[in-house]
């Protein structure tokens, strides 16, 4: 397969300038380099299918990004009753009555925030994320929870090496000043947990001083190999399984078909979220 791009071609050397790393574009990279390039430098638009059937993959990422919707305005303090008459999708309806009847135990208290936008350097770029839920005793914990609407659970190996348990961690405590007193967070302080629509179970990942001082590393050190490759065409990732979700395949080569839906071991609804950068809470440079 030749991916040589043709003569006159545009091919970015660089980030654009003020390129933002969050966890999808650094998943992206890990998952496949080449990805990253077409998505992130060559911005190529590709119309593939990210899974099959497609009706059903878009209903489900609606009824994900409505479950969202749910729980941030409950969080904001309306009516659960009202919030549920509002709800017509049989699967939204059993996910919204799980979240009442058990939603995640042994959260800090007294302050809830929901929807947190946060931002901080790292290897002279901003990382961004966005937490569903960061609950505080001040002073004491940070707990980060994140609603899960996928059908399939991941394991919890799986879970720990997504860059989202690393980036969210890091930034809690790079950014959790804001939130603590004015004190930044000590890593033993932070916890992450994802919470699953389909049965109301958790993962839970506490953090530690060790962690946060080899994540700050990884993901400095991805970051400076991203900006510093040069080829014009970055590798594609030897492992032909993450082409089934990828919109690029065809153009790859790696077969036509999108995998099931039912496989799908993300919330791929939310990867592209546009965040609203005049929000973000950011740790100066």
């Amino acid at each position: 397969m030749d991916l040589t791009p043709a003569k006159g071609d545009r091919v970015p050397a660089s980030l654009p300038a003020g390129f933002e790393f969050n966890q999808a574009s650094l998943q992206d990279y890990v998952d496949c380099p080449r990805r990253f390039q077409l998505r992130y430098l060559l911005m190529q638009p590709w119309p593939a299918l990210v899974a099959e059937p497609p009706h059903e993959f878009e209903a489900h990422a609606r009824r994900g990004a409505d479950f969202h919707r749910l729980v941030h305005q409950r969080g904001l303090g309306l009516d659960p009753e009202i919030l549920a008459s509002t709800i017509h999708d049989p699967i939204l309806k059993r996910w919204w009555q799980t979240y009442l009847a058990h939603p995640p135990e042994d959260l800090p208290e007294p302050l809830q925030y929901f929807e947190v936008l946060v931002a901080a350097p790292l290897a002279g770029h901003r990382l961004l994320a966005k937490f569903d839920l960061l609950a505080v005793t001040p002073g004491k914990r940070l707990v980060i929870v994140d609603w899960k609407t996928m059908r399939r659970r991941p394991s919890r190996t799986t879970l720990a090496k997504k860059l989202q348990t690393r980036l969210y961690r890091l930034l809690a405590v790079e950014t959790g000043a804001r939130f603590n007193q004015g004190q930044p967070p000590r890593p033993e302080q932070v916890e992450m947990i994802y919470w699953f629509a389909e049965d109301a179970t958790t993962e839970r990942f506490p953090y530690d001083a060790d962690q946060y001082s080899a994540d700050r590393y990884e993901l400095s050190r991805l970051i400076e190999e991203i900006t510093a490759r040069q080829e014009p065409v970055w590798p594609l990732t030897p492992d032909v399984r993450q082409c089934r979700f990828c919109t690029y395949r065809s153009l790859c080569e790696r077969g036509i078909w999108a995998g099931s839906s039912e496989d799908v071991e993300d919330d791929l609804e939310f990867l592209d979220l546009e965040m609203d950068l005049e929000q973000i809470a950011e740790t100066e440079f």
